[in-house]
């Protein structure tokens, strides 16, 4: 198709990632992928790099609307951006040996986290939409003025760091999945601390995809256009819609494409 469709793509992408903090790269590299036909490795390292600007944008405006939780971002960081740069490191690894064919690599890894991700996510909201008596175990929420709880923090935030530095996904949707169960915030600041975090996350990931030479900046620019101004108006449009209708019809579409990806 057409890259001049790229930006009006994004836009839609962007209000998404605003309104509801997830579906960034779970959409844009699929999209890239199956619609722009891009090759796998610089669909992945051209995401990572639009979406850091998208969600610094969004980030800010969470920011300014008190819409976010600085120190669970604080002690996430910590942990996801190294994280985030030995699975980078571990793709240029794989690229350096030339062993195996990167692209079949990454359109694997990306297709299996969304799948996974996304089907946690959609148990979780039909449970909690279909069965609100259902009394589940509650995990333990981490106390980050605690030393463990901090530790903890940053250990999960490595960990899935690490995943998003491999394949570009989750930094919004795994992550959320990890501040509902262990972080104890309020509704409201959720989606911000999601994008913020995402936002440092992706700033330090996208320099170590910048050295992999797989970005193009064809990619990134049309991108930019239409994702910057959507994730604005999703940012302000997230303080009145409802968030759980929307997040179920995300990720109904994201478990329908990771099944396509999966399946190839």
């Amino acid at each position: 198709m057409d890259h001049s469709f790229l930006p009006l793509f994004s836009f839609f992408v962007g209000i998404i990632v605003g309104l509801t903090g997830i579906g960034g790269a779970s959409l844009i590299t699929p999209m890239l992928i199956f619609v722009f036909q891009v090759p796998p490795a610089i669909a992945v390292s051209s995401d990572v790099v639009a979406a850091t600007l998208m969600k610094s944008v969004g980030s800010f405006k969470h920011w300014q609307q008190k819409t976010l939780d600085t120190k669970t971002v604080q002690w996430l960081a910590l942990g996801s951006v190294p994280g985030s740069l030995f699975g980078v490191g571990i793709l240029y690894r794989i690229k350096q040996t030339g062993e195996h064919n990167l692209n079949d690599i990454l359109l694997n890894l990306v297709g299996m986290m969304i799948l996974l991700v996304t089907s946690l996510a959609l148990t979780q909201l039909m449970l909690l939409t279909f069965f609100p008596k259902l009394k589940l175990p509650e995990l333990p929420k981490l106390d980050l003025d605690a030393y463990s709880g901090r530790f903890l923090a940053i250990c999960l935030g490595a960990t899935l760091g690490c995943l998003v530095g491999l394949t570009s996904v989750s930094s919004g949707s795994m992550f959320a999945l990890a501040l509902i169960a262990f972080f104890p915030l309020d509704t409201h600041k959720l989606v911000g601390t999601d994008i913020s975090q995402a936002a440092i996350l992706l700033a330090f990931t996208s320099l170590g995809h910048l050295t992999l030479g797989t970005v193009d900046w064809n990619l990134v620019l049309p991108i930019w256009l239409g994702s910057v101004p959507g994730v604005l108006i999703g940012a302000k449009l997230c303080q009145i819609a409802p968030q759980r209708p929307l997040r179920f019809v995300i990720y109904t579409i994201l478990l329908m494409v990771s099944y396509k990806i999966v399946s190839c």
